[in-house]
């Protein structure tokens, strides 16, 4: 009697979980949106520790100036970027937390880089 009392229970225990519906389109059209969004941040990036490097090391601002502007062009990229993707609504708090990390990291990256291997330095 207590094995055919287990079998009901275990048959009432797996057919209360069903997997929700997968939004196929949604999916794709979120992962497409957030490349972009990506991609504009890797450019931003770029541009902004070539900027960076100019004004260290060819106009000979100091390093103490240079590094806050960078910090200022990266907040500034991703309201730049909110206003670029009209359906930027639909990120996530992680979402832009991964931009902005990406955008930081490959700026300074960059800027250490581009000062690293030229023939003035800091």
């Amino acid at each position: 009697m207590a094995k055919k009392a287990r079998k009901k229970m275990e048959e009432d225990a797996t057919a209360a979980f069903e997997f929700p519906a997968f939004d196929e389109a949604g999916f794709l059209w979120k992962e497409k949106e957030i490349s972009v969004a990506t991609g504009f941040a890797g450019l931003f990036a770029v541009l902004l520790g070539v900027v960076c490097w100019v004004a260290s090391t060819v106009a000979g601002i100091s390093w103490e100036i240079v590094f806050p502007v960078g910090i200022l062009g990266v907040v500034a990229s991703a309201y730049g970027i909110r206003e670029m993707r009209p359906n930027s609504d639909a990120y996530t708090m992680g979402d832009w937390a991964g931009l902005i990390a990406l955008e930081f990291f490959g700026w300074m990256a960059l800027w250490f880089l581009l000062i690293n291997i030229s023939p003035t330095g800091l």
